[in-house]
This record gives structure tokens, C-alpha cells and sequence, in this order.
């Protein structure tokens, strides 16, 4: 039974399902009964080879943490526009490209206003509708005998139907690390709704693929990027992405003021300042997954799916997903599995 005080919760909020995150270290040690060091956590698909080493240096020598960020991450987003190619005045910054998710949706979404959805897909942009009161329409991807690819007549159908404000699309999409293909999306951006290409993946299928110098001819068209990936800073949080001209004004008015901190804006910077680096690791784990993928395939009860990311699904025959990820717990290795939708039930995902 709900506590007495729970009548001043919003109704939506009543019946909203919480997100699951993953578990993160210090608390896996407990469970497993390892230390940390001896946890091989490939569940989240975090960059296992670290930061550039000038992160460590500069966040040892942050001058000033005792006065508040810059409410616009000057320096942070002058230098994602050099290296981006676009500018800085369409560039937003945030704790975590998730904290940009949630807040596009506060800006562009009405209560019972609908985005459509590709599952199986990134689970924040359904949860955070759901935060907001907006009505998901899901159109599913097809199956893996059809590489996961987008039903673009069936989006194209839903968006006639529903009048949605957003359409979500991931390349190379999570959990599955299939690249959505030029002609899909040129089809896409054709139709009445702000499309959302979140590319946290992006630098592991090539840098080429990235759509971000668009954003400023299109009216369409958002590009959300992250640091968590290919700069290994999931921990310190740091997002951004490009949206186009009379949506970014109206994102910096809903915008909490610090939202990025001293420290995460600093190692964002330093991971930036280090190119051949982050070029050198990409490239170690573009390496590692083939070698993975091959390994993988060795295996009599997993068939491994294609992948343009730095993660691999694979299918578990004749055995029990959630038991095989239980048992590599007990391991001291942690993996991801899926029960839902269908055609990833049944499914581990295993980080490279």
C-alpha cells in the first residue's frame, strides 16, 4: 500500500516504472564477495582502457572547485566545435547526454504528446517520456535475421497516425550495434517530427558516419554525442549535442545553470587535449571487438550479432540467458541480458 503523503505525487508519476541501472563496482564487490580489481565488468559498456592520462593530471590540480561552473561551458563547447566542425552557438553541454534527453523532452513535450520509439533500443528515451507525461508509440526494429534495421514505412505510418513531436533513432544503436543506413535516415528527415540521432557509439564505427555537421542546414535534426564512450569519463558525466537554431534558445532557458561540474567540464577538456590517444584506444577496441566476435563465435551456446560499437549481442541457444549471466557472476565477470522485446529475449550483451 502507498504511504498517505503519496496523494501529492503527480499521477503519472504514481505509475511510473523505475529505470535499472547497472550495479556499479562497490557494490557488485559486496554481492560477488571480490574486490573490484578482480571484477571483469563488461555490463555497461564502459572503455576499459581509461582516460587519457591528462585527465588524472588535471583533475589533481583543479584550482578551483569551491566556485561554481560556467553556466555555458564556454571552453568545453568552443573546443567540441573545433572538433566537431560547427558552432559553438548550437553546441549544449550536459550532465551526461541523458540529462539532455530529459531535458529536450521537458522543452518540446506536452503532456500526452507522443515520440515514437525503435525498440529494441536505448531504455531512457521511453523511460523519460514517461517522466514527462508523454505518450510512447513504439514501431519495432526487424528482426536479427534482417540485421535490426528500422521499419521505415512502419515509422513513416506512425508518424502520419500519432503527429508525434520526436522520433528517437540510435546509430550504431544499443544494444545491438547495428548503424542506421544514409538512405533511412534521408528518407526520415523528410517527415513532419524533430528526429533525435543519438550517436554515443559513433566513433567506433567511424567518425565519417557522424551527422553533427548537419544540424545547422536542418530543422529537423538533433545529434547527441557523449564522452562516456570514446574518452572513458562515464563516471564524470559529461554530454553534449547540437540542436538546430529555434530549439537550442529554448533548451538554454530550461537548462539548470550548473549543470555540468568544474571537475567533469576539466576532464572533458583534458581528454580533448590528447587526440592520438583517444584515435590509439578507439582503434585498440575497433581491434578487440573482431577479436572478440571471433572468440565468441567459438562458443557452442552463443551466436554474437554483428556490431559497429564497442559491445557485441549474442544470441544464447539451448541455454538459459539470465543462468549463463549468473554463473559468469560468479566469476567475477558481469554481463548484460535481456528478457524483452522478443527479438532480443534471450539475449547477453558483452562489452569489448
Amino acid at each position: 500500500a502507498q504511504a498517505a503523503n503519496s496523494s501529492y505525487v503527480r499521477k503519472h508519476i504514481l505509475d511510473l516504472a523505475p529505470y535499472t541501472p547497472i550495479v556499479p563496482f562497490e557494490i557488485l564487490s559486496e554481492q560477488l564477495g571480490r574486490a573490484p580489481e578482480d571484477i571483469v565488468k563488461l555490463d555497461a559498456n564502459e572503455n576499459p582502457y581509461g582516460p587519457p592520462p591528462e585527465v588524472n593530471e588535471a583533475l589533481g590540480n583543479l584550482k578551483f572547485p569551491h566556485i561554481y561552473p560556467d553556466p555555458e561551458s564556454r571552453a568545453l563547447r568552443a573546443a567540441l566545435a573545433e572538433e566537431c566542425g560547427v558552432s559553438s552557438d548550437c553546441l549544449l553541454v550536459g550532465c551526461g547526454a541523458d540529462e539532455l534527453i530529459d531535458l529536450l523532452m521537458r522543452v518540446i513535450l506536452d503532456p500526452g504528446d507522443v515520440i515514437i520509439n525503435t525498440p529494441p533500443t536505448f531504455g531512457m528515451y521511453a523511460f523519460d517520456c514517461a517522466v514527462n507525461a508523454g505518450v510512447v508509440v513504439d514501431v519495432p526494429r526487424f528482426g536479427p535475421e534482417e540485421g535490426f534495421r528500422m521499419d521505415v514505412a512502419g515509422i513513416k505510418e506512425a508518424v502520419a497516425k500519432h503527429k508525434p513531436k520526436l522520433l528517437f533513432l540510435t546509430s550504431p544503436n544499443n544494444p545491438d550495434g547495428s548503424v542506421l543506413p544514409d538512405e533511412d535516415l534521408e528518407e526520415l528527415l523528410k517527415l513532419p517530427v524533430l528526429i533525435v540521432l543519438d550517436e554515443a557509439y559513433i566513433e567506433f564505427s567511424g567518425i565519417a558516419n557522424s551527422r553533427i555537421k548537419e544540424v545547422e542546414t536542418r530543422d529537423n535534426l538533433i545529434v547527441l554525442r557523449t564522452f562516456s564512450k570514446r574518452a572513458a569519463l562515464a563516471g564524470m558525466r559529461v554530454g553534449y549535442g547540437a540542436f538546430p537554431k529555434g530549439i537550442v534558445e529554448f533548451m538554454w532557458r530550461a537548462k539548470q545553470p550548473y549543470n555540468v561540474s568544474v571537475a567533469a567540464e576539466v576532464a572533458a577538456l583534458a581528454a580533448l587535449s590528447n587526440p592520438e590517444y583517444l584515435k590509439d584506444v578507439k582503434e585498440k577496441l575497433v581491434s578487440e571487438r573482431d577479436n572478440l566476435f571471433n572468440v565468441l563465435k567459438e562458443c557452442p551456446f552463443l551466436s554474437p550479432y554483428p556490431s559497429a560499437a564497442n559491445f557485441i549481442l549474442c544470441r544464447v541457444d539451448g541455454r538459459d540467458a539470465l543462468e549463463v549471466k549468473d554463473a559468469l557472476a560468479k566469476e567475477g565477470i558481469c554481463v548484460r541480458h535481456y528478457t524483452k522485446p522478443a527479438s532480443i529475449s534471450g539475449c547477453v550483451r558483452v562489452s569489448v
